[in-house]
């Protein structure tokens, strides 16, 4: 009979403050669940790597371990590279440096955030209260992106998918645009040069140095309106991680 456990696997950081908002989401989704929950860190969480969390829930019987990537984009070659090395996948798309790991248990690996509803609801609360005429604004997601042309394409259709979703919600118009290869300031001209309100909404889990040094330079100078604020902390993210853990477990049971 299968014991699955659920493996959360994020970028991780040296800032505490972006583990610790990472950790508390994860706690609130492993008191829903009645079976393991472990966070895990792609990198620069010492003792607390994806081989840690894959051990720690080998170690408490599991014999199938449900990977959510917490990644906002399926278009982050991360979770590409982690697919492989966890063996959910037999050969990464890009070449990398991640060794394969050391897995007994089956593995289930999910979706990240893409445009599901839960992230869209989440997007429009953290820039509602900036937010005054919404017929005459423009939200512009500013996602990460990618310099490699496929995983760019992913990055581009997912964020098409959740402009649509968080333009249904606020009844504002939504636009999308990428750090890399870097169409930022150009979006937002294109739409202040048509008269429109820009307000630019950040589409990262955490605050951190895109948030605060690299958004703010590429939107200077042109009175877009910007809190800064990320994805998390918010409640509906433990909620998104449950769906996806549990559509996972169902499948085990099908």
């Amino acid at each position: 009979m299968a014991q699955p456990g659920v493996l959360v696997i994020s970028h991780g950081s040296r800032e505490q403050g972006w583990v610790s908002l990472v950790d508390e989401a994860v706690g609130k989704l492993a008191a829903r669940m009645d079976m393991p929950v472990v966070a895990s860190y792609l990198e620069l969480v010492e003792g607390r790597l994806i081989q840690d969390g894959i051990t720690a829930l080998e170690d408490q019987g599991v014999t199938d371990i449900v990977v959510i990537p917490l990644f906002v984009s399926s278009g982050s070659t991360h979770v590409d590279e982690i697919a492989y090395a966890i063996g959910a996948k037999a050969v990464p798309e890009l070449e990398t440096d991640l060794e394969l790991f050391r897995v007994r248990a089956a593995v289930h690996f999910g979706t990240p955030m893409d445009d599901h509803p839960d992230i869209a609801a989440m997007v429009w609360d953290k820039v509602s209260e900036l937010s005054v005429q919404p017929k005459k604004e423009v939200i512009l997601l500013v996602g990460h992106g990618s310099r490699h042309d496929g995983f760019r394409r992913r990055w581009e259709e997912g964020m098409s998918r959740l402009a649509g979703r968080v333009g249904a919600l606020s009844g504002t118009s939504v636009d999308y645009a990428l750090l890399s290869p870097g169409n930022v300031r150009e979006k937002a001209l294109h739409w202040k040069e048509r008269g429109c309100e820009v307000i630019a909404a950040p589409l990262f889990l955490s605050e951190g140095y895109f948030t605060e040094k690299v958004i703010p330079d590429r939107i200077q100078g042109l009175a877009c309106r910007y809190s800064g604020k990320t994805l998390l902390p918010h409640p509906l993210l433990s909620h998104w991680m449950e769906s996806q853990a549990h559509l996972m477990i169902q499948s085990l049971k099908s």
